[in-house]
């Protein structure tokens, strides 16, 4: 008996998996895109953000048409294009059953600055008061305008001191534009001395060695929330080998903070002289700035301003690359920015390595803050001794205070390094709101801890607070009165936690949750609530789940009094 043996074909689809592109989709976003002569160049990996953004800001949402149109044309698996879109808060996926969104969305603000002068209640009389086929009314995450609150964007137009009535007003007049403060252009900011250190760095009279120098003796150090001395940073970056790159990190999303915007909004040429001399230093590749999109009006002044620098010749074309976040708090976590930057999820990476040695593009990249980088030229200006000079209480140098809740002038107030609480209220911010007496204060923003008002007296500055378990990281300053109700505090900062959390480590993403729900609870554990603390702050990947934790640590360590005042029964 003859076996014959049959080989069986294998069949191969006649098409790709998925659903078939749709030619005038494609049509239309090359259209969207621009110049064809580019393409090669808007085809990179990097750029699938800015993409995403444009076909947003034409369309109001990202249907899955123009998403696949996308993958198509930038060479990239569906998945990658859908998994960024829906990543970042600030794009609307919407699938091919489903009805796009209003053409007009209501933000209105949620941070504890806000909450504490009602933008819940605002919330819910806007959406009564709104036809919800033509408006959507959204809660949003810190939209860094905290010495205004509540804070509502209509648009890309933000009302200060928000009422139903004043967001009424803008809906009647339809005008959704950002509102440009007054800035400083180019050549008035050369008359008074402005790009004479770039131009004396570029021409040799100044070395790297001098200005590192000079900011050592200055002792500025990085001003967005670690403190690693800046001169350090540079130095680091410059034992690796080349190409290297920069990066700004203008993605301020701490709550409670807004002093890069105050400065950027006023003065975007000293920033971009003390960037482009930061770049400079560790002859940087290109010079890539990080701009938070709660932003929109300090794009168009950036774009403005880099546009001046390319004309007076003081840039080079193309050397200075602007990119525009999307809503994710956890871009201002460095590597987590660098991911952005490169047109992915913005997840943080595993260290070691550092971004110092493996960094955007793989390469090394020096990343420094906003507000660093602006005083890098008044130091040389003015000398060393001149910031160094300032300070209190054994600290010296300047910092920049975003002040906000209850006191009677918040906003950015540049005091003297190691001022206290109770200092910094009486000499700067006018005392408290009449009727209002200090309970406690954030001084470093959600993340940075909680202290009552019994230790308004301790320096605030790097390395003074930590004994508290507290940390100054970006100077945001949150005052909480007696008014205030603090299982509302505590729920507020844990929410928002849960809410930024990448979502890519378990006691992160598990953990702010589980701690949330703790905490909504009539009768909170001690002994529960410090295991998921202590969990968080061991195992999380970065400083989202390690800080998250800390303003509920300082409240069961110096509120007890005042929760169980609040019928908080704190137990163990």
């Amino acid at each position: 008996m003859t076996v014959q043996t049959v080989t069986p074909q294998r069949r191969f689809r006649a098409k790709a998996r998925g659903r078939d592109l749709d030619p005038a989709a494609l049509d239309e976003l090359r259209a969207l895109l621009g110049d064809e002569r580019q393409y090669a160049e808007l085809q990179q990996r990097d750029r699938l953000i800015e993409h995403l953004h444009v076909i947003q800001d034409a369309q109001g949402h990202l249907s899955l048409r123009h998403l696949r149109a996308l993958s198509a044309f930038m060479n990239l698996p569906m998945a990658a294009v859908y998994e960024t879109a829906t990543f970042y808060a600030h794009f609307d996926v919407v699938h091919d059953d489903q009805s796009p969104p209003p053409a007009i969305t209501i933000r209105v603000c949620d941070s504890l600055s806000c909450q504490l002068v009602g933008s819940e209640a605002l919330q819910r009389e806007l959406e009564s008061g709104t036809d919800a086929g033509q408006v959507r009314v959204v809660r949003a995450p810190c939209m860094g305008r905290c010495e205004m609150a509540p804070v509502v964007e209509v648009g890309h137009r933000h009302v200060a001191s928000a009422t139903r009535e004043r967001v009424a007003a803008i809906l009647a007049e339809g005008d959704f534009e950002p509102r440009i403060h007054e800035w400083q252009h180019l050549d008035d900011y050369r008359c008074e001395g402005g790009y004479e250190l770039l131009a004396d760095c570029q021409a040799g009279r100044v070395s790297v060695d001098q200005l590192m120098q000079t900011l050592e003796s200055a002792n500025l150090r990085g001003l967005g929330g670690a403190g690693f001395p800046t001169f350090k940073k540079w130095y680091f970056v410059r034992q690796e080998a080349e190409p290297r790159y920069c990066a700004i990190n203008a993605d301020e999303g701490e709550p409670g903070t807004f002093k890069d915007r105050y400065y950027l909004e006023r003065a975007p040429h000293r920033f971009l002289e003390g960037a482009l001399v930061s770049a400079w230093a560790v002859n940087a590749q290109g010079l890539y700035i990080y701009l938070r999109d709660e932003y929109p009006g300090l794009h168009r002044v950036l774009r403005e301003a880099i546009a001046e620098l390319e004309t007076a010749g003081l840039a080079a074309p193309g050397y200075i690359i602007l990119r525009r976040g999307a809503g994710a708090y956890i871009c201002g976590e460095e590597s987590a920015m660098i991911e952005s930057l490169e047109g992915k999820p913005g997840k943080p990476r595993h260290r070691p390595p550092f971004v110092a040695q493996r960094g955007l593009f793989d390469r090394p990249t020096l990343v420094n803050n906003v507000e660093t980088v602006y005083w890098i030229p008044l130091i040389w200006q003015r000398g060393a001794d001149w910031f160094a000079g300032h300070g209190r209480h054994g600290r010296s140098g300047l910092r920049s205070f975003s002040v906000s809740g209850r006191v009677k002038r918040p906003g950015v107030h540049l005091a003297p390094a190691g001022i206290t609480l109770g200092e910094l209220i009486d000499e700067y911010c006018g005392g408290m709101q009449d009727g209002h007496e200090l309970a406690g204060y954030l001084p470093g923003g959600a993340s940075g801890g909680m202290l009552p008002a019994s230790k308004a007296d301790i320096p605030l500055d790097f390395d003074t607070l930590q004994e508290e378990g507290c940390f100054i990281g970006s100077a945001a300053i949150i005052v909480v009165s007696d008014h205030d109700d603090l299982r509302r505090v505590a729920t507020n900062l844990l929410a928002f936690f849960a809410d930024e959390s990448c979502g890519q480590c378990t006691p992160c993403r598990v953990g702010t949750e589980k701690m949330l729900t703790l905490l909504e609870r009539d009768e909170w554990n001690v002994e529960e609530l410090m295991r998921l603390s202590q969990v968080m702050i061991d195992a999380s990947i970065c400083g989202l789940g390690q800080a998250a934790p800390n303003s509920i640590l300082g409240l069961l360590k110096d509120f007890r009094e005042p929760l169980a005042a609040q019928n908080v029964i704190v137990k163990g």
